[in-house]
């Protein structure tokens, strides 16, 4: 069958409401003045690595559920927007919604909206099997319908990507995901040693890359057995919001990785994109062009990734 995507994206589309907080954590109080506003816009996860993977050059094609509801309404006018084709399945609890609060620093507290779904929503698995045969690559969010995808995607022989983003390393949830997917990426935040955590992923399950990303100490690449560290990128605007940072990390190095770069030179790839994003408020959707990230790529000094050693830190460790 012909591939006439570069990635499958599934799950993860909906939209956050976005509410710029004085600090974090937020102090009780009976009401607070936002002076910057509270704004809606389309944009979770899933929406995010498909705007990241389609600003870069690539085919993308995005799977999951939406409510006929004004957020839904919000989600397909972005993928029309930035032409990112979107199969919809429709989903009567409504659109995945949720609240972030976003400091000045631009760090963020997500609040999930859980009520938009059954325990027992799960991806047609006939459209799945059809779309990844039609796909070089799939990148499966963790929201919760995707879990049944796994198997047919494993089937399909296409290669799998996955985001555990804040996984404490023990929630037997995410090891489904962990486990069945090529490249996994992780944020180091939640996790009381990673290095354990992510060999353990690359020893019980098929993945041949793991990443852990870091936040302003950069990511910890391991492949081949080999552990390293990937140095950070200097953003090339203020550091505005976190919020999607991840998201582009993926997209860059799953960019690189589609495109036969090597495991190091993906994950600097994925430190621009990661980098850019944080540049983006948090009341837009944006990605770093493929001119962009080739250029800045090209301008940041070469790293050979043992020349720069760094220890990983846990979670509540200085």
């Amino acid at each position: 069958m012909s591939r006439d995507t570069d990635v499958l994206v599934l799950g993860g589309a909906g939209v956050d409401t976005i509410v710029h907080v004085p600090e974090l954590p937020l102090p009780y109080a009976d009401s607070y003045m936002i002076e910057d506003g509270i704004r809606t816009r389309a944009g979770q996860t899933g929406d995010f690595v498909a705007l990241g993977l389609t600003a870069l050059g690539l085919r993308v094609h995005h799977l999951d559920f939406l409510g006929d509801d004004p957020e839904g309404d919000l989600v397909r006018a972005l993928h029309d927007e930035h032409r990112i084709a979107l199969t919809a399945v429709p989903q009567p609890l409504g659109t995945k919604r949720a609240v972030n609060l976003v400091g000045p620093d631009g760090r963020r507290l997500s609040l999930y909206d859980t009520s938009r779904g059954h325990a027992g929503d799960r991806l047609p698995e006939d459209t799945v099997r059809t779309l990844a045969g039609a796909s070089r690559h799939a990148h499966v969010s963790i929201t919760h319908p995707c879990a049944g995808a796994l198997p047919v995607l494993a089937e399909s022989g296409v290669t799998i990507s996955t985001d555990l983003h804040n996984w404490d390393g023990e929630n037997p949830y995410h090891e489904a995901f962990a486990l069945a997917a090529d490249v996994v990426f992780l944020s180091a935040t939640a996790l009381a040693d990673p290095e354990r955590t992510m060999r353990r992923i690359a020893e019980r399950g098929r993945a041949e890359v793991v990443v852990a990303t870091a936040g302003a100490e950069g990511a910890h690449l391991l492949t081949d057995g080999e552990l390293t560290h990937v140095p950070t990128v200097t953003p090339p605007a203020p550091v505005v919001d976190s919020n999607g940072a991840g998201d582009a990390f993926a997209a860059g190095f799953l960019f690189g990785r589609l495109n036969g770069e090597p495991p190091h030179r993906c994950a600097q790839y994925g430190s621009v994109a990661g980098a850019y994003a944080c540049t983006v408020p948090s009341t837009r959707a944006d990605a770093i062009s493929r001119g962009d990230l080739l250029a800045s790529a090209a301008a940041a000094p070469s790293w050979p990734a043992a020349q720069f050693p760094a220890p990983l830190r846990g979670a509540g460790e200085p």
